[in-house]
């Protein structure tokens, strides 16, 4: 086969190979320049600056993450789910408020804890607090939208984790979940291990040749999924600062009170994509005029009930279970952003 019949090939499989966000983030950059390159220029100096600005946060957020998969820190998530149902609820709320798992990330989890008969009201908890908050995200929180902020969350998480939790254990009086998951879901594979057969926790893991590479491992990964999105978040602010009113945004979502929040909650559903994308296109937000409490509410909203996470939950969970997670994913956004709101 001759070079010129090879190129095809070669392109296809240079494209499959390549992240569809760094395309992504390279296509819009060169757009803005064929149509702008004033503005081309603005968005480039602007996301540089603004990711050496985060970088400390970014860095130290990698290195929490990565400590606790070298030191097996996680496995203390199995604790969480030993005890009385009550202090389970209030337990898995607290651990999922600081694990590190995402909206996606946490299903096979999920899926492990329900197959080996954890009942769903503590599971329930974790699985709505865990995609609010963890380590890194509480780390990259107060470096974008400030320590206030960051701490607002994480009770906000917990709060939304304890709300479901126990309006589960009010509702499973009935017989709609006695049978949390959908017929040949199994026990969530490798997601499973973690509770099945925690490792032994080593907070010097640095002594052990296997650990360290683990944390190496778990820091370059991290460090390439989050830069990405970050790079990507920081080029939409730079559109959004340029192109969107100020006074659009204050009048949608920027007035005190509950419509806005409302608003903000409801667009977040669907809207939200990222975790720590989102954290400077809300920061970009705010400083055009969004109220801290909607600011919250499309955080929190979105962290749970993003297209993909639902996407998840909807392929794992039967319908009652799912339709429970969406209202008080849905309902703990509402309350937390209305709350912040109120004391910010």
């Amino acid at each position: 086969m001759s070079v010129e019949a090879l190129k095809p090939t070669l392109r296809r499989n240079w494209l499959s190979q390549t992240d569809k966000v760094w395309l992504s983030i390279v296509g819009i950059i060169i757009t803005i320049f064929v149509l702008s390159p004033q503005q081309g220029q603005d968005t480039l100096l602007f996301t540089g600056g603004s990711l050496w600005g985060i970088l400390p946060f970014l860095l130290a957020s990698i290195g929490v993450a990565a400590y606790a998969q070298a030191s097996g820190a996680d496995a203390l998530i199995a604790q969480a789910f030993r005890g009385r149902t009550t202090e389970m609820i209030v337990l898995a709320a607290v651990f999922g408020a600081v694990s590190p798992f995402c909206s996606c990330g946490v299903i096979p989890l999920i899926a492990a804890l329900l197959a080996m008969g954890v009942p769903l009201a503590p599971v329930m908890a974790f699985w709505l607090a865990s995609p609010n908050m963890d380590p890194s995200m509480f780390v990259l929180t107060v470096g974008v939208l400030g320590l206030p902020f960051a701490i607002g969350k994480t009770f906000a998480a917990i709060g939304i984790g304890m709300l479901g939790g126990f309006g589960i254990y009010a509702l499973q009086k009935g017989r709609l979940f006695q049978k949390p998951l959908r017929d040949g879901i199994g026990d969530g594979g490798c997601g499973g291990a973690t509770v099945r057969n925690p490792d032994e926790i080593e907070w010097r893991f640095w002594r052990e040749q296997s650990r360290r590479h683990l944390f190496a491992k778990d820091a370059r990964k991290n460090l390439l999924f989050l830069g990405k999105w970050l790079t990507l978040a920081f080029v939409l602010e730079s559109l959004m600062l340029a192109y969107i009113p100020a006074d659009l945004v204050a009048a949608f979502v920027g007035e005190g009170g509950w419509l806005p929040v409302l608003s903000a909650t409801i667009v977040g559903v669907p809207a939200y994509l990222n975790g720590f994308a989102a954290l400077p296109l809300v920061g970009g937000l705010m400083s055009q005029g969004m109220a801290p409490g909607a600011a919250m509410a499309f955080l929190l909203a979105g962290g749970v009930t993003s297209i993909p996470a639902a996407i998840a939950v909807f392929a794992l969970a039967r319908i009652p279970v799912f339709l429970s997670y969406l209202v008080f994913a849905f309902t703990g956004a509402l309350l937390g952003g209305l709350l912040y709101g109120a004391i910010a």
